[in-house]
């Protein structure tokens, strides 16, 4: 008879580090963001400035987009 129970450790086990690695994505992701938007601010104000058109994507936008590319390139290493 096959013991099922033999798994029951390391399942949870990694569900457990998962969470925590999303935790801690979720916490670098909100960091990069925060520092990413000042500079996101001034490029979209430049940016608007120069065509005279607020068409582009907004501040909010150009630093999410970079939080989302340099989150996981931090998470690769």
């Amino acid at each position: 008879m096959t013991d099922m129970t033999s798994n029951v450790a390391e399942h949870t086990h990694a569900q457990s580090k998962r969470k925590t690695n999303k935790t801690e994505f979720m916490v670098y992701f909100a960091i990069i963001f925060l520092a990413t938007l000042p500079l996101a601010c001034l490029t979209w104000a430049l940016a608007a400035f120069k065509s005279r058109s607020f068409t582009d994507k907004g501040p909010m936008a150009r630093a999410w987009s970079q939080a989302q590319i340099i989150t996981p390139m931090i998470f690769n290493a």
